[in-house]
């Protein structure tokens, strides 16, 4: 019983041993990258702004089947060639979101005026 408590302490010390010994090795590294790499992360950020919905209201004007949906769209881009619209699909139903509103007063009146054409329209905070 004796030899084996040595044998199992003698192991134990060294795995603890070994695993120090690669904790404390650091190699460092290189990167090369093509300078094409940051025109298109500036891109990116000169973008990102007008995608954002975190802290920003839209309007939904349609919740239903693809088909009208997607007409709902192209007949929303047609009459209001300004305001910028998507698809989003929640299963099972698409919605159709639009605007990109950074307050909720703006948002309210833009609404005000969509409800004359889509009475079921109304106003959310995505919080994707």
């Amino acid at each position: 019983m004796r030899i084996l408590k040595i044998t199992h302490l003698t192991f134990s010390l060294f795995c603890i041993g070994l695993l120090s010994t690669e904790c404390l090795a650091q190699e460092s590294v290189t990167v090369d990258q093509d300078a094409r790499f940051e025109q298109l992360l500036a891109e990116k950020r000169r973008i990102n702004p007008s995608i954002t919905v975190n802290d920003r209201f839209k309007i939904q004007i349609f919740y239903g089947e693809n088909d009208k949906a997607r007409k709902t769209l192209s007949d929303f881009k047609r009459e209001f060639k300004t305001i910028d619209g998507t698809i989003v699909f929640e299963s099972p139903t698409y919605k159709v979101w639009v605007g990109n509103y950074k307050s909720r007063i703006e948002a309210e009146k833009t609404l005000a005026d969509l409800k004359k054409k889509y009475p079921y329209a109304l106003l959310i905070k995505p919080n994707k």
